[in-house]
């Protein structure tokens, strides 16, 4: 196998070649297996990088060649087929998990076959500048720079009576355990995935010396060298040897990246009857410092639309322009009935802007000046549908952090619809290493979640948070903690922060809805729910724990105002009656 480097004109997305060799040496059949791939073009290498695995089969295993070939095509045919915006790790995670089910599921089809598909695992991924490796049983990868070898996974086996056995292998238990790494990587690395019918064979100065070659021959030539030099060594196991070379990985200046952004040029603030291109401006929805939002008519079509686009006021403010093409990008990978959908132009756009759904309705913060202390019967359903637009988000590996009452929409059939993906954490997208600086708090600074205050980074908890923050508010009409200053953008610990009780705000709130807010809006991410599912299920569903655990709690924690009154009436008291009893 042998792919050498394409010529390209972007920085955007690592370049790889790859050199691979594989035989069945002294053994009838080839239980080892191979597989990489780097996609062709430069968006799908920039968000799912380039791929590589290795596989050996168990050789006292009937089946193991299967499961050998099987892991390693299906990982890079299924790893490419997750979405852009998840994480290395979850698509990995995914990928292997459904792997493992599928052979150990195999294996116990017939039991007298059992165990007849195993097979060690190791793979790569190679996104922006960054290595990521996935690792099961005793084969190896190594990094090589500057003449130096180091391996970078450990063997999962052991010994007994002289012979070694697997220790973890896929398709040997329904729960796998997978070592997972990360580490920086610089033009000129190269990666080396092993069989131990190789490197059992070769110490590590015959692996130096043979890749010190590099420079001279192809990738593949050296693969097959290593190959006949374990051999030659003695090998009689199956032999296999797959390289990666780091050719050229993204440097994208903050120059590069504000150049990129601002391609197009930001249109003028536009006025009713205005066109740009095939759109013609029917009313204008909103015209502020840092954007404008107008209905728009598609001409073609006739489709009605709603058209953003940035103020000027930003053109020079690369993370604001950032932020903007990430909304258009999240409307259009969420497809759900609770998301704002955004959409491609029909045509190529000459401006910077982009379209969504035209919602006519109001947003939350009007609705609640409309409907001060509503029924909890009235709030409910908004919140379902919150969560419900919420974990279309933590499905695509997103978290909002900006949730806020102007940033929920309700149309006129009362159907709920999150906007907004201007700070939206795409953990796919976080992994490019852009140079922007994303490490300032997300989000309005009532509706924040703790978190950020404390420089940690966000999750579905964090959104969890701020939706809580929002349904304490439609319930009460206040909010749960003291209000921020505008300036405040760090906390020392949780403790700074201290709930006030939503009954003392409203009395005729059951105890039960109490403890959902108060376990939804605890400081300490670790303290809150779960899952969003288990949040809606007690804020729809009487939860009497909840109720119970509220009822038991002291009076210090129930109502603490009171209680520091108390203590200061009896301190008055005390010192009333020393005053009388020393004046006597």
């Amino acid at each position: 196998m042998k792919a050498e480097p394409k010529p390209h004109s972007q920085h955007s997305a690592p370049q790889v070649s790859f050199g691979g060799y594989s035989v069945a040496g002294r053994k009838p059949v080839n239980q080892d297996a191979f597989a990489a791939h780097q996609p062709p073009d430069n968006n799908s290498r920039r968000f799912k990088g380039a791929a590589a695995a290795i596989a050996d089969g168990v050789s006292s295993c009937q089946d193991s060649h299967i499961a050998s070939q099987t892991s390693v095509t299906s990982f890079i045919e299924d790893y490419f087929s997750t979405p852009h915006s998840w994480s290395v790790k979850q698509s990995v995670s995914r990928v292997v998990t459904g792997l493992n089910s599928w052979l150990h599921q195999q294996n116990n089809v017939l039991p007298a076959h059992r165990d007849s598909m195993l097979t060690t695992f190791s793979a790569l991924i190679i996104k922006s500048s960054t290595l990521y490796t996935f690792h099961v049983g005793d084969s190896r990868i190594y990094q090589w720079r500057n003449q130096q070898l180091e391996q970078l996974t450990n063997d999962h086996s052991r010994t007994e009576r002289g012979r070694n056995y697997l220790s973890r292998a896929l398709g040997a238990d329904r729960h796998l355990e997978v070592d997972f790494s990360q580490q920086d990587l610089i033009n000129g690395d190269l990666l080396l995935l092993s069989t131990d019918g190789v490197h059992e064979y070769l110490s590590m100065n015959e692996l130096k010396a043979l890749l010190s070659q590099i420079q001279q021959d192809s990738l593949e030539t050296v693969a097959r060298r290593i190959v006949e030099q374990a051999l030659t060594n003695g090998s009689d196991d199956n032999l296999t040897v797959l390289l990666v070379r780091v050719d050229q990985l993204p440097a994208e200046t903050l120059d590069e990246s504000h150049r990129r952004l601002t391609r197009l040029p930001i249109p003028p603030v536009m006025k009713v009857g205005n066109r740009i291109d095939d759109y013609e401006v029917l009313d204008i929805i909103f015209s502020g410092t840092r954007s404008h939002m107008y209905k728009v008519r598609e001409l073609s079509s006739g489709q009605i639309y709603t058209l953003k686009a940035p103020s000027v006021n930003f053109d020079d403010d690369p993370l604001y322009l950032d932020g903007f093409v990430r909304e258009e990008w999240v409307g259009q990978q969420l497809n759900h009935p609770n998301v704002m959908k955004t959409f491609s132009p029909a045509g190529e756009k000459r401006f910077l802007y982009y379209l969504g759904e035209y919602i006519e309705g109001v947003n939350l913060r009007q609705w609640m000046d409309d409907h001060p202390l509503p029924s909890p019967d009235l709030v409910r359903p908004i919140i379902q549908q919150a969560i419900k637009g919420l974990r279309a988000f933590q499905r695509q590996d997103m978290v909002h952090q900006d949730l806020k009452p102007e940033n929920i929409m309700l149309n006129r059939d009362g159907q709920v619809k999150i906007l907004d993906f201007g700070t939206v954490l795409i953990a796919g997208i976080n992994e490019l290493g852009s140079p922007l600086d994303k490490s300032v708090p997300q989000g309005s600074v009532n509706y924040i979640a703790p978190e950020y205050l404390m420089g940690q980074k966000g999750s579905f908890r964090s959104d969890l948070f701020s939706l809580a923050v929002i349904s304490y508010e439609m319930l009460t009409g206040t909010l749960p903690f003291k209000e921020h200053s505008v300036k405040q953008v760090s906390i020392d610990n949780y403790s700074e922060l201290s709930y006030r009780p939503a009954i003392h705000q409203r009395r005729d709130l059951p105890l039960w809805m109490e403890g959902c807010l108060q376990k939804a809006l605890q400081p300490n991410p670790v303290h809150r729910y779960q899952a969003l599912s288990e949040f809606i299920q007690d804020f729809t569903t009487p939860n009497q724990k909840l109720a119970a655990d509220i009822s038991k709690q002291p009076l210090i924690r129930k109502n603490p105002l009171l209680v520091w009154q108390i203590f200061c009436l009896l301190l008055l008291m005390s010192n009333l009656v020393l005053l009388y009893l020393y004046t006597r």
